[in-house]
């Protein structure tokens, strides 16, 4: 255990663990510190001398190594000049002065000379109400400048690095956040110093320019304006906007996310969407997301969405009241008696794919997750569970990632074993992946043997020896039926680690939330072709099988219920079609590959007449007598938490249930941490383990 130092700091004692630099012990007993290189997450820099402090440390006797004491206290010595408090650690009976004359006239300083070369363009910046530099110009900077205007740097603006971020080059302060983000986090050093003194300039050296999944955090944690993205320069201004937490429904990882929205003028005065900003969660993404969760959000206000319902007449989809589409779709299915399918994606959340397969019991239909991958049923019960966190991962565990490529499927998982890595876990790559240059073993088995080479690591030290083993696979390159086996073979590995804290597997699905749909008791079929065309009703929910050439329609099909957001190839050939609510437009939950259960918040009004998933198969059940929750997502999770074991003791309440976290970020000091959100809407929940379903 890290053996604990115990400073002052303007007057305030404080206990942190040794090697804290004094930046970060300020913060704990709410001190702020004005830093604009310094960021908690990156190695000290210590380049734009910001945070400069005034030092005092007990004065040692040479002769006995002792303290000198003075009126029974440690006599403390300040040395003659100022230190930089985000490269120095603290020691024991160290005395800091944050707010002395000198620190505060350096502080002055410092900002006064940034000023010189910093152009007056607040009214215009992007950065403009969650400035640092503003930010901290107001609180210790001077009232005016010594300099004249037409003295200031002038450089070019409108930059592009990349075709998502532009540098305004006469505001940056060179910092070198966005450079070392780049090296340290993403571990994409796509940007670079160039040239010196006043000429220095960011550059990308990438090709493509700026080739990197994680460019958007760049943006976050700049302390000017400096950086700023294509899709949302000039878009608004902060105060402008309201936010909403959610969750990213674009990958497993389930990101925690913040949308910004404004009611706009130029989109008819409807409220729209102008940025999606990572949320703090350490469990899951920290204070990052990638470039996908940041800025592929805008289908969801799409102009093509699907707004009222559609039924087939004189075999053309025509509009039609929700009443009548709901009596002929429920009517088709009492019809149908025990000939009916039921077809899920992973798109659903978690109380959408419940009611979904309540519906399906009641009417003794077959409930089918429509994936290319398999295996779910291992994740259920090997999967990881609570107390699981990629930030504990270090020496003493070992990693496997088998047929994923987790850069591109679940960039966020990537960072976090990235890490792991770093800090001194064993990872073990099976298949062609991006991490390979952080392992320490690379196992690239010929086509068709990836579950072997996985069952044949059952002897070999780095498992066996682990005191943590996670595992997380995916089916790049493997059919579902192989994808499967390679589960089976993980699985083999955890024997006896199920339920236990850092061990377990993970699948790295195709979409959001297909772990959920495996614990609710959704499979896939091998040939979902036969079974379409057995059926004599289909209901398709958040699927697009006929679109993506899996199903092929004869002339003779069955009757086809489809619930989407829009008019899909799959909905195109149905006999009822049913619009549904964007994530963005309702309330509800995921469960992300590690069984972590999340809850998302509505951001924007509801398009045109959708009804939530949930609430669409609530009414079709109504009307067919089945007992199904459509009142409310938070009442059909509680439905859920009472009968399926997994999700025992759920509730919206346990989901919005917060921690305090490290780093402190997302508060009114956006310098320290950049502009990630506090989190104060919930951290999410385990599912239980597979012990407990055994209890």
């Amino acid at each position: 255990m890290t053996k604990p130092v115990t400073l002052t700091i303007d007057g305030q004692s404080v206990t942190v663990p040794f090697g804290t630099l004094i930046v970060d012990a300020a913060k704990k007993i709410g001190i702020d510190i004005p830093v604009f290189c310094y960021h908690p997450k990156m190695e000290p820099a210590g380049m734009c001398r910001q945070c400069l402090v005034e030092i005092g440390r007990p004065l040692i006797d040479r002769a006995t190594g002792q303290p000198v004491m003075e009126d029974g206290q440690p006599k403390v010595q300040f040395g003659p000049k100022l230190e930089t408090s985000c490269t120095t650690p603290v020691s024991e009976g160290m005395v800091v002065l944050t707010r002395s004359d000198k620190a505060r006239a350096a502080q002055k300083e410092i900002l006064e000379f940034l000023l010189t070369s910093h152009p007056l363009d607040c009214p215009v910046c992007d950065k403009g109400g969650e400035c640092p530099l503003q930010n901290l110009t107001l609180t210790y900077g001077p009232s005016e400048s010594r300099f004249l205007y037409d003295e200031k740097h002038h450089a070019e603006k409108n930059v592009p690095l990349g075709d998502k971020i532009f540098l305004d080059r006469e505001r940056c302060i060179q910092c070198g956040r966005c450079v070392r983000f780049q090296e340290q986090v993403a571990g994409d050093p796509v940007l670079a110093f160039y040239q010196r003194g006043r000429s220095t300039d960011i550059i990308t050296n990438s090709e493509p320019p700026f080739d990197s999944i994680f460019s958007g955090n760049t943006t976050d944690i700049c302390p000017v304006g400096a950086l700023t993205t294509r899709d949302f320069r000039f878009g608004a201004r902060p105060w402008e906007m309201k936010a909403a937490a959610s969750i990213c429904s674009l990958c497993p990882v389930g990101c925690n996310l913040t949308f910004n929205t404004r009611r706009e003028a130029g989109a008819g005065g409807k409220v729209v969407i102008k940025r999606a900003m990572p949320r703090q969660n350490e469990q899951v993404n920290e204070i990052w997301i990638c470039d996908r969760g940041r800025f592929d959000w805008h289908s969801m206000e799409s102009d093509d969405r699907l707004s009222r319902p559609l039924v087939r007449k004189d075999a053309k989809l025509a509009s039609a009241s929700w009443d009548k589409a709901i009596d002929l779709a429920g009517d088709r299915l009492a019809e149908a008696k025990g000939k009916t399918v039921v077809l899920a994606s992973g798109r659903l959340s978690n109380e959408d794919l419940f009611n979904l397969k309540q519906l399906a019991d009641g009417l003794q239909a077959e409930a089918i997750l429509y994936t290319s991958m398999g295996g779910g049923e291992w994740t259920t019960t090997h999967g990881v569970s609570a107390g699981t966190n990629f930030a504990d991962l270090g020496p003493g565990t070992t990693i496997i990632v088998a047929a994923a490529d987790l850069y591109q499927a679940a960039p966020i998982w990537y960072l976090r074993v990235k890490q792991a890595s770093e800090r001194g876990a064993a990872l073990v790559t099976v298949g062609a992946s991006r991490l390979e240059k952080y392992a320490g073993r690379m196992v690239l088995p010929a086509k068709g043997e990836t579950a072997k080479a996985v069952a044949g690591l059952a002897k070999d030290r780095l498992i066996t020896e682990a005191e943590n083993l996670v595992i997380l696979y995916g089916s790049n390159g493997l059919d579902p039926k192989e994808s499967a086996a390679l589960a089976s073979a993980c699985a083999g590995l955890l024997s006896g680690r199920q339920g236990k804290p850092n061990n377990g597997l993970i699948g790295v699905w195709p979409r959001a939330n297909e772990q959920a749909a495996w614990e609710l008791g959704f499979r896939p079929v091998e040939n979902l072709q036969t079974v379409f065309d057995k059926a004599a009703v289909v209901y398709i929910a958040g699927a697009d099988p006929i679109g993506d050439g899996t199903l092929r329609p004869k002339s003779k099909k069955p009757f086809l219920i489809v619930q989407e957001l829009f008019l899909t190839g799959t909905a195109q050939q149905a006999d009822v079609v049913l619009p549904v609510q964007a994530c963005t437009e309702r309330d509800g939950s995921y469960t992300s590959g590690e069984r972590r259960v999340q809850r998302f918040y509505p951001a924007v009004p509801v398009h045109g007449q959708s009804k939530a998933d949930y609430a669409v198969t609530a009414l079709i059940a109504a009307k067919l007598g089945i007992q199904v929750e459509g009142r409310s997502a938070g009442l059909a999770l509680e439905r859920a938490a009472a009968v399926v074991p997994a999700f025992a003791g759920l509730s919206y309440g346990r989901l919005a249930e917060v921690v305090e976290q490290w780093p402190i970020v997302g508060r009114g000091d956006m310098y320290y941490g950049g502009t990630t959100y506090e989190n104060s809407q919930g951290l999410g929940v385990h599912l239980g383990s597979a012990e407990n379903k055994k209890a």
